[in-house]
């Protein structure tokens, strides 16, 4: 795929789902609208797409409610419905509870013997899942590696793992897979420019992966891959201005959807938040500078001080700071930088919401009130309590989530043109 049409294929998904989501900035509010449909016979694959988005996102829908969604007649909706189940990603049943005397309405799910593989490579793991196609995650698995793993050696425990969970799973057919990567990712969607942290650069790992896996391999940027996946089922749904910070192992990634649109930057490298400057003079960075907030702001540091392992930092921030006054002032420190970063985003994209993921979701839960008060003290806007901040919803999943989701978007977009793969021919070695 050429680097315009993946990045056509991005936006023209993430429109759909707006869509779905309907036009309310409301972050709470729930989905109201599908996509319009078309009552012309040549639209039929948009038909089919509208009728399989509406109900990837929003969940079992009766029949009813995607004839008002759409705009479609009733024998439109049962004809298109009766292809996706033909086709075998959808599956209709009787609603337990209709709420009314006669016949049970008949409710849309998805078919979940259809599948995603995602992973998400890291310089002491690799975290691999099964997502089927409603995003619940079926299936996962955690490798450790004792230091950054080379490329191939990456790709091998990707192909392992990915037959692992097929073997032991009820999956069916298996759409692709996708790869949330620490890193630069070219447009193309395969190569992996730069993941400085694991030492990669110009790897093709699409490549890589497609031949022995014999499915369709996207790669993204895991940060940008996680606020897709709190954008289409986590803490950021209905809302079209988001920025997105999460902490990791390999840093800080950073990623914002700007009206609706996921930035990219002038040769899609945007949204590299972590090597923004929050302290001078700082700790030298792996960039080479000195400062940069994922140097200041780090699992690393606060482990040092506490004389733990990083891995001990995860999910005990609370603990750790109420047993000892260094690690309460570390981490102190550490939340009011996070703030002053925070508020210079804001100040660069007038968000709608700040959403918080991995270590930085366990800094906000740690400290939430006095981040909120640097954000509110340093914010220029005026409104800026009125902004949602917070941590990720979908927690250790978002990131195999929002790789599932770019595996989904070709079938989303044409489910009759898109083929599917048997799980079995995928977990052959």
């Amino acid at each position: 795929m050429v680097a315009r049409e993946a990045r056509e294929m991005d936006d023209a998904l993430l429109g759909a789902a707006a869509r779905v989501a309907g036009d309310t900035p409301d972050l709470r509010a729930p989905r109201v609208a599908a996509p319009r449909g078309s009552r012309n016979d040549h639209t039929r694959r948009n038909n089919l797409s509208a009728l399989l988005t509406a109900v990837h996102y929003r969940g079992p829908l009766t029949r009813a409610q995607l004839t008002r969604d759409t705009g479609l007649n009733r024998s439109t909706i049962g004809g298109l419905v009766a292809e996706l189940a033909d086709l075998g990603l959808v599956v209709e049943d009787a609603s337990a509870e209709t709420g009314a005397v006669g016949r049970p309405s008949l409710i849309v799910r998805i078919r979940r013997e259809v599948a995603a593989i995602a992973f998400h490579p890291d310089i002491d793991g690799l975290d691999s899942a099964l997502v089927a196609l409603d995003g619940t995650v079926l299936a996962r698995r955690r490798r450790a590696f004792d230091e950054a793993p080379t490329p191939a050696l990456a790709a091998d425990a990707m192909v392992e793992e990915a037959r692992a969970l097929l073997r032991r799973s009820p999956v069916e057919r298996v759409v692709g897979t996708a790869v949330a990567v620490p890193g630069l990712v070219d447009a193309d969607g395969g190569t992996v420019v730069h993941a400085a942290h694991l030492g990669w650069r110009r790897e093709p790992l699409g490549a890589r992966l497609a031949e022995p896996l014999g499915v369709p391999v996207a790669v993204g940027n895991d940060a940008n891959l996680g606020l897709r996946a709190e954008w289409s089922f986590g803490a950021a749904r209905g809302a079209d201005n988001v920025v997105f910070l999460n902490g990791s192992s390999s840093g800080i990634g950073g990623a914002a959807l700007v009206g609706g649109v996921m930035l990219r930057g002038g040769r899609g490298y945007g949204g590299e938040f972590g090597h923004m400057l929050v302290r001078t003079p700082g700790r030298e960075c792996s960039c080479g500078r000195r400062g940069c907030l994922e140097t200041e702001v780090s699992a690393a540091r606060l482990a040092e001080v506490a004389g733990v392992s990083t891995g001990a930092v995860a999910g005990g921030l609370g603990e750790l700071a109420g047993d000892d006054a260094a690690v309460a002032r570390e981490v102190d420190r550490q939340a009011a930088l996070l703030g002053t970063a925070i508020a210079n985003l804001e100040c660069a994209f007038d968000p709608d919401a700040v959403l918080l993921g991995g270590y930085l979701g366990d800094l906000y839960e740690c400290r939430a009130e006095e981040i909120g008060r640097v954000v509110q003290t340093e914010a220029f806007r005026p409104d800026a309590e009125g902004a949602l901040l917070g941590a990720a919803a979908l927690g250790r999943d978002l990131r195999v989530i929002g790789a599932a989701e770019r595996a989904f978007a070709p079938l989303l977009l044409d489910p009759a043109g898109t083929p599917l793969v048997p799980a079995g021919a995928v977990a052959a070695d």
